[in-house]
């Protein structure tokens, strides 16, 4: 961990309004983090008519959001999923939101949903378009430019019966994983720039100042440096989109420990050190899930794989193979040792292969499997007869899975491939934050609000609450939606408290 023990624990001091003089410089907003939620929310704080100042502690915008493969979970009828045949609704959106996520705020969950086909709009208008196909099979994302996918839990058990499934991955037109944001967020960068924002690299938020005569605790100014360079500035609203905190070896240790685990990878840009949410802590924000990860390791492509079977060390089935990598991943570390295994027949194997989960071994019968798993003896015999004979019926009593990924496992040789912590490689990141209203405003922990202090991006809690119901493409969904929101709300409060 750090060489300073909880160094990377430390609440930034805060600064009395006394600091601030009348040559101080002024903008209504001040927004840290040139991101996808950053930049979503400086631009719509432009647009709404307040003057901007955007800070970006990088050379160059884009943040961890351009290292992702571009995924924006949206519903409810885009243009997308009406060009392609797929029926959606509001209320189907929100009823999966609802199921599948760990602590649903309703509130939240239906402003998206019900903003969502305008926010997709939103998204185009920035000047490009997701491509009107859609990809059929299960992948983690896209192989081409197919512009739809199911990239969640959607058609796993119990959500499948609970809401009519429909896929709402949307991917911007990039073949496959080749940190496809990056086009959008060249684009919102030009959006940013002709709304007037001013932006400044290499420049952090270093403490946040306070007016503690209002009695609220109303933020009304930042400080910044770069490099030996520091300053202050006046300000009616501050937006914090300063990334998650998977970098930050003592937040991580204190908060997720798993991430911690040197057999697995972080997900991450250099600035992902958790400073955005210690300048929360330092005004007193609530912080929520901070102890749920992502965490994954997907076993396919090939697709054929997910007909396999998972088991652990005492040879027991315990997660539907067709589940989401990451609820999958999830599952397998509250496994014993965090050891699990996928066991595929010859027909199911495939040539193609992710590399994550290396093959372990290959068997002529299960007796042998089972001898050299180390797994009690027969408890593979009776996991995989039974699998088998339901399978040949199209039928999962036990775990549900759905019939598309159902097919006997009988065509020997099988081999083994090895989901284990340690042997697969994981790779994760943080998704706990500040806790936010609807607008993005930062709660204390009585529920009360921090005036002129706002949150968005991987350092607010949002619908994106534990690897079990993540969807691939939430946090650049939720990032700019709810940057939207926070930068229009940021900009109606500095209006206000300048109209007195």
């Amino acid at each position: 961990m750090s060489s300073t023990p909880q160094a990377g624990l430390t609440i930034p001091d805060v600064l009395p309004a006394s600091a601030l003089t009348p040559d101080t410089e002024h903008f209504d907003v001040v927004v840290a983090g040139f991101g996808i939620a950053g930049g979503c929310a400086a631009l719509e704080a432009a647009r709404a008519g307040a003057r901007v100042l955007l800070l970006e502690r990088a050379a160059v915008h884009g943040g961890t959001s351009s290292m992702s493969g571009g995924h924006f979970y949206l519903g409810g009828g885009t243009a997308v999923q009406t060009a392609t045949g797929h029926e959606d609704s509001v209320e189907a959106m929100v009823g999966y939101l609802m199921a599948s996520t760990k602590e649903p705020d309703e509130v939240k969950i239906r402003a998206y949903c019900e903003g969502s086909v305008a926010h997709f709009d939103w998204l185009e208008e920035l000047g490009f378009e997701f491509e009107r196909s859609y990809f059929p099979g299960k992948a983690v994302i896209q192989p081409g430019t197919e512009g739809l996918m199911f990239t969640g839990n959607e058609k796993v058990w119990p959500f499948r019966d609970e809401v009519a499934p429909a896929p709402r991955g949307h991917k911007v037109p990039v073949p496959g994983d080749t940190e496809g944001t990056r086009i959008v967020m060249d684009l919102l960068r030009e959006q940013v720039e002709k709304a007037g924002v001013e932006v400044r690299y290499e420049t952090g938020m270093t403490n946040l100042v306070v007016d503690a005569d209002a009695g609220s605790g109303r933020v009304v100014g930042v400080a910044w440096k770069s490099f030996e360079k520091t300053g202050l500035v006046r300000t009616d609203g501050v937006v914090i989109a300063a990334g998650g905190f998977v970098m930050n070896a003592d937040m991580v240790e204190r908060y997720t420990p798993a991430l911690g685990d040197k057999q697995l990878f972080t997900l991450g840009s250099t600035y992902d050190d958790g400073l955005g949410i210690r300048l929360g802590e330092s005004v007193g924000a609530a912080l929520e899930h901070m102890d749920e990860p992502f965490i994954t390791a997907p076993f396919y492509p090939p697709s054929s794989r997910c007909k396999g079977i998972i088991v652990n060390k005492d040879g027991q089935r315990f997660v539907a193979e067709d589940s989401y990598h990451a609820r999958t991943s999830y599952e397998v570390l509250r496994q014993a040792d965090s050891t699990a295994y996928l066991i595929v027949d010859s027909e199911h194997l495939g040539e193609d292969h992710m590399p994550l989960v290396p093959l372990k071994d290959g068997y002529e019968t299960i007796e042998e499997m089972e001898a050299g798993l180390g797994v009690p003896a027969g408890s593979l015999v009776a996991t995989v007869g039974r699998y088998n004979e339901y399978a040949a019926r199209g039928e999962d009593p036990d775990l549900h899975k759905h019939p598309d990924w159902i097919a006997p496992q009988d065509q020997g040789p099988w081999a083994v491939l090895d989901l284990s912590l340690g042997v697969a490689i994981y790779a994760g990141f943080t998704i706990g934050g500040m806790a936010t209203t609807v607008d993005g405003e930062v709660r204390r922990e009585d529920g009360t609000v921090v005036p002129g202090l706002y949150a968005a991006g991987a350092c607010a809690s949002n619908i994106a609450q534990d690897g079990a119901g993540y969807c691939s493409g939430t946090q650049l969904g939720e990032g700019s939606f709810f940057g939207r929101r926070a930068g229009l709300h940021a900009a109606a409060h500095a209006a206000a408290h300048a109209a007195g």
